[in-house]
């Protein structure tokens, strides 16, 4: 078998030249595991010479994907031959300096016209870069949540550890939350911590953002709709809520609803049942209520824009997550945090930030509040050319805006700022609310409220 398949690849000096240019490491097993073949990217990957494996059983690299079954002619057989194939599987060989290498591995077994298998071919290719990316990553993670931080929120101020244990108080309870906090603050991470820790945590987390739909949308989103409800209805869909079944459904910008669908949501509450749209057989859902608002809710009730009865069915557990500037302690650890992600992902090496540059950020008021701050040392790091971030570095509006500007969008030091913004970014909103570090929500209600005429 061995000289048989030689002389195939002696033959086919097309094939050889293909196998040899590879990146991937290429090797062939006869059914007794001998292997027949070793390309040059498999001598780097594993440090073994051609001549050193050729007709030699494949254990001699030692891996930890190779099962073996009985067998009456040998005592052994590989289980690939019996599974056919294997698919981005995972191992790892060890080298012949004694490392270890990742491995990502396909194979098949090829056969003859009478099915009878003939060998086996494996690709071979080297994770171990992305192997120790993953651990890295990881044992950042653990590091940061043990250290400073809790289910993805980090800070250890005194506001910070109040929110950690509402946290965990609402986790214990299946009441109604309602998280209110500002764009940016992480509304998103308060629900999913309350879900994770809740009896409810190995059931759905569905999330939907009320102010992204209009109301006859909302409403199909949330209930459903059935075959020929409204023009586009060639189905029944479920909606979010029957999809979260003993779950939890998390409702962002639930101020936002219209009154109308307060009023629909406030009875799914009530008597724990929805009506798909164009149906009227209710379903019975059992969900908890995760609700999320940067707005004022009492406000709204007194406004007439919120029902106050659905407002005392959403609003059970209230819990405030503090802006950013209300915990400036925090500024050090979550730009220590977001620079070793954005290190790992962008592959830098930006050591720190230098006091001056520190102080500018904790004099400078946030209106996107966490958000923003990964926006704006992304900027830093790519025009960081030392290693350490300095003011030069930061985007100018943190310099620009003034102190004591709300996110609301009061008082800025000067209302052209803006203006110059939007007229730079040819009045594009998405891109001028990047380029400001808030999101393109917060934008639209600052030029609102600076009463910014809008050029199309």
């Amino acid at each position: 078998m061995l000289n048989r398949m030689e002389d195939f690849f002696k033959d086919t000096n097309f094939l050889m030249s293909v196998l040899e240019t590879m990146t991937d490491g290429f090797m062939v097993v006869d059914k007794e595991m001998n292997i027949l073949f070793f390309n040059r990217a498999a001598e780097e990957m594993t440090g073994y010479q051609r001549d050193e494996v050729m007709g030699k059983p494949c254990a001699i690299l030692d891996t930890d994907a190779c099962v073996f079954l009985p067998n009456s002619e040998n005592g052994k057989k590989c289980k690939l031959f019996e599974k056919g194939r294997a698919v981005n599987k995972r191992c790892n060989i060890k080298a012949k300096n004694g490392k270890t290498v990742y491995l990502l591995k396909n194979a098949v077994v090829l056969k003859d016209d009478s099915g009878e298998a003939i060998c086996a071919i494996e690709v071979m290719t080297d994770i171990s870069s992305l192997y120790f990316k993953e651990l890295e990553i990881e044992a950042l993670r653990n590091e940061l949540q043990n250290e400073y931080g809790f289910m993805g929120l980090i800070g250890t101020s005194q506001a910070m550890q109040k929110l950690h244990e509402q946290i965990q108080n609402a986790s214990m309870s299946e009441a109604s939350v309602v998280i209110c906090g500002e764009s940016g603050t992480g509304k998103e991470l308060v629900a999913n911590a309350i879900h994770k820790l809740s009896r409810r945590q190995k059931r759905p987390f569905i999330k939907v953002n009320c102010a992204a739909l209009n109301e006859s949308l909302l409403e199909s989103e949330l209930f459903g709709h059935v075959k020929g409800a409204f023009t586009g209805a060639i189905k029944d869909r479920e909606g979010r809520f029957e999809a979260a079944k003993n779950g939890s459904i998390f409702l962002d910008e639930i101020g936002d609803m219209s009154p109308s669908m307060q009023a629909k949501l406030l009875r799914t509450l009530q008597e724990g049942e929805i009506d798909r749209v164009g149906d009227q057989r209710p379903i019975n859902v059992n969900v908890r209520l995760i609700s999320a608002t940067n707005k004022d809710l009492c406000s709204l009730v007194d406004s007439g824009q919120l029902r106050e009865d659905f407002f005392y069915r959403v609003n059970v557990i209230p819990i405030y997550i503090p802006p950013l500037r209300e915990r400036e302690e925090d500024l050090p650890i979550l730009i220590s945090h977001f620079l070793k992600q954005i290190n790992l992902v962008n592959q830098r090496d930006i050591q720190g930030i230098t006091p001056e540059a520190l102080g500018a950020m904790k004099a400078y008021q946030w209106p996107g509040n966490v958000r923003q701050l990964i926006s704006a040392l992304e900027y830093a790091a790519i025009t960081c050319k030392n290693g350490i971030i300095g003011i030069p570095n930061l985007p100018a509006y943190i310099l620009q805006m003034e102190e004591g500007s709300h996110p609301q969008g009061k008082n800025y030091k000067n209302r052209d700022h803006i203006i110059s913004a939007l007229s730079k970014h040819n009045w594009n909103k998405t891109i001028t609310a990047k380029h400001l570090g808030i999101s393109r929500v917060t934008l639209w209600k600052m030029i609102k409220e600076l009463n910014i005429e809008v050029v199309k």
